[in-house]
């Protein structure tokens, strides 16, 4: 049913076959790197916060093609599916688990080239992407009301000064192809351009039983990525521009009532999302000291999101659901750079249009269109002081304003307004060149919102905004003879108001009343500890690993008849630790060994049904040589199973009793990749 298919074992034969002249290639030595979701652009060892960056390499390593296959590699980082591909993200157990109905109204926020996709990022191929930066905690003088827990920031590589063109193809079991090309060079004068595309295609992973079909829940998406930058020869003038196409006509086919990736749906959804968007970074130098930037981006992102609700092919019980979703960002940000100052206006709207439809044995159940309209207007400043020689002090406030309005073909009319403010005080001490000390007070917010539908409860219509405050005791070094890089960050986190999202049946044994609201809790905790190193062994051996403890919990929280006081938030393992390896030998010779633990962690607060803990290992061996490169790789090498999603909900007629339901993540799989770099 869902065996590898007979080309791919003469892909694997051909692999061996490829013809590729010796090339010594060893590991370089760790260098600085630079920070561009930052207010400026920022070494991450100088900044006092916790602050993950993967590149190029780690990007590019073999079988990875998209977000969620380096999430692993990132602390305190998770994501919650019930998605073809990770849509919602939480950073240090904080971040949603779904979107049905209301607000758009994201935790984490989200950034492709400068445009905004918070809350829908699973558009995130790394295809031709330089660097993911994640800063963790909460990000309120940078990005504001979209950044309580962090924010994740993808930037495609620049443009460069020498002419290029390279194809890469990779084959893989579960029907699984792609092809990609890449070009970019000078045109003349101070300006220059990249173009990146791909294909890619899978069959999902899953069978439908029912329907004969390995492809209900597959993968069928196209990118291309186009950047031009410009420079003065006096360089006073920079102009970067970006633009993006992502098309990722996804299935969705998950569930099934045995919890296996065995399906029976007679109807199998979508998870599909079409997005375009443009950026500019326009710099000026107005003289020395001070300087001026414009960031302007727009997005426009077409969302269907659909699903088999009985998961079978019952003809006395068939229910089917589906979201079509159209939402553009627009966003200005205006920046003065002076010393150490930075000071600037930020203007941003965000439309969305929702047209939900459920059927019920073929008759209409529910129809509802919204509209929901937010315009954000911010100042912000930040300014950082040296004193006594190796001493900082990093200060920063943000004030927000956010006006919506919405309204639905229920009636339902609503303009709540907010104004919200956050900020962040650090003092910073290097001890010597290469190592930073420091201790950050940081005050983030997120607004409130509301939950709509004829089933919501008249108490649960409006949950208010919520606050976090802060506190993190870090330290990082470096030690380039050594080629070692080590940080280590302790953190406490208070949520006031904390938005804790929750689903329910509100009649019981009646599955067509499960609803999803979100409500606020008295307050939560956060508190952890994160360390990564890193370490150049030798020019042929590269070593980093990540861990990371959480304790996340809930205070003062009842649910209904459930005292929540002191139990674990969903989707909060208590720790994660990552180990990585690559090797490059000589006569061009490389491997890589990645193996990531999770800790178990609870699917929701409506339940306490909870994911089991996991160790998924990658891997992979190859030959490259200064134009050729092939790798035979592997991901979830020991074939693991473990769950991504749960519910515990009842689905099954004629009693519809309570079960337990899990998403199951992805099975073991194996593939070749092959690229020619032409020029």
């Amino acid at each position: 049913m869902i065996n590898p298919r007979p080309w791919f074992l003469t892909a694997v034969c051909l692999a061996h076959c490829v013809a590729a002249e010796p090339a010594s290639s060893g590991a370089e030595a760790l260098q600085e790197v630079v920070v561009s979701a930052s207010l400026r652009d920022s070494v991450a060892e100088s900044m006092p916060a916790s602050v993950t960056v993967l590149g190029a390499a780690e990007l590019g390593d073999p079988g990875v093609g998209h977000l969620e296959d380096v999430l692993p590699q990132i602390a305190d980082l998770n994501w919650a599916a019930g998605t073809n591909r990770p849509r919602y993200l939480q950073l240090r157990g904080i971040g949603e688990l779904e979107q049905y109905q209301g607000a758009p109204n994201p935790s984490v926020g989200f950034l492709i080239d400068g445009m905004d996709f918070s809350g829908i990022g699973g558009i995130a191929t790394l295809l031709d992407i330089g660097q993911v930066e994640v800063l963790r905690g909460p990000q309120g003088t940078i990005l504001g009301a979209n950044a309580l827990a962090g924010l994740v920031n993808i930037a495609s590589r620049a443009p460069g000064d020498e002419s290029e063109l390279s194809l890469g193809a990779e084959l893989a079991d579960y029907a699984t192809r792609s092809m990609s090309l890449v070009a970019g060079g000078p045109l003349g004068g101070q300006a220059a351009w990249r173009f990146a595309a791909q294909k890619t295609r899978s069959d999902g992973f899953r069978h439908n039983s029912f329907l004969g079909r390995d492809d209900t829940n597959g993968i069928d998406e196209s990118t291309a990525r186009l950047r031009w930058r410009w420079q003065d020869r006096e360089e006073r003038w920079r102009v970067d521009l970006a633009a993006m196409a992502v098309d990722a006509n996804d299935g969705y086919d998950a569930f099934a009532f045995d919890n296996s990736r065995i399906t029976e749906s007679d109807k199998p959804g979508r998870d599909a999302q079409r997005s375009l968007g443009a950026s500019a970074r326009i710099h000026y130098r107005v003289s020395d000291g001070i300087e001026l930037e414009s960031l302007t981006s727009v997005a426009d992102s077409r969302i269907d999101y659909s699903f088999d609700g009985d998961w079978s092919f019952d003809p006395a019980y068939d229910f089917f659901e589906a979201f079509a979703r159209r939402r553009r960002n627009y966003s200005q940000d205006l920046r003065v750079l002076a010393g150490q100052w930075t000071a600037g206006l930020y203007l941003a709207r965000l439309e969305e249009s929702t047209r939900q439809l459920d059927l019920f044995n073929g008759d209409v159940f529910r129809a509802l269109s919204s509209e929901y309209a937010a315009n954000n207007t911010a100042l912000y400043a930040e300014r950082t002081v040296s004193f006594a020689r190796r001493w900082f002090v990093t200060a920063g406030a943000r004030l927000e304003r956010r006006q919506v309005n919405y309204g639905d073909t229920d009636g339902t009319v609503l303009r709540p307004g907010e104004t919200m403010w956050g900020g962040n005080l650090a003092l910073g001490y290097h001890a010597d060149e290469r190592s930073l000390l420091y201790l950050t007070v940081a005050r983030g917010y997120k607004a409130g919102g509301f939950n709509i539908g004829p089933l919501v409860p008249a108490q649960l219509r409006r949950f208010d905004a919520e606050y976090l405050h802060s506190i993190e005791l870090g330290w990082k070094g470096s030690w380039p003879t050594q080629r070692l890089q080590a940080e280590l960050a302790l953190f406490a986190m208070q949520r006031r108001d904390e938005q804790v999202p929750s689903s329910f049946q509100v009649t019981p044994g009646d599955p067509l009343s499960f609803i999803f609201v979100t409500r606020n809790a008295a307050s939560g905790r956060n508190n952890g500890a994160e360390l990564s190193v890193r370490f150049a062994a030798g020019e042929s051996l590269g070593l980093a690993a990540s861990a990371a403890w959480l304790d996340a919990t809930y205070r003062g929280f009842q649910l209904a008849d459930r005292n929540l006081d002191g139990r674990r938030q969903a989707h909060a393992p208590r720790y994660q630790v990552a180990l990585n390896a690559d090797f490059h030998g000589p006569r061009g010779f490389t491997a890589a060994l990645g193996v990531a633990a999770v800790d178990g962690f609870y699917f929701d607060t409506s339940h306490d049904e909870q994911a089991p803990s996991r160790v998924v290992v990658n891997a992979s061996i190859g030959f490259r040589n200064e134009r050729w490169s092939t790798s035979l790789w592997s991901r979830n090498l020991l074939d693991r199973v473990y769950a991504m999603r749960g519910f515990y909900f009842g689905n099954e007629p004629p009693d519809f009793a309570p079960q337990r339901y899990v998403q199951q993540a992805d099975p073991r799989q194996i593939g070749i990749s092959f690229s020619y770099v032409v020029k």
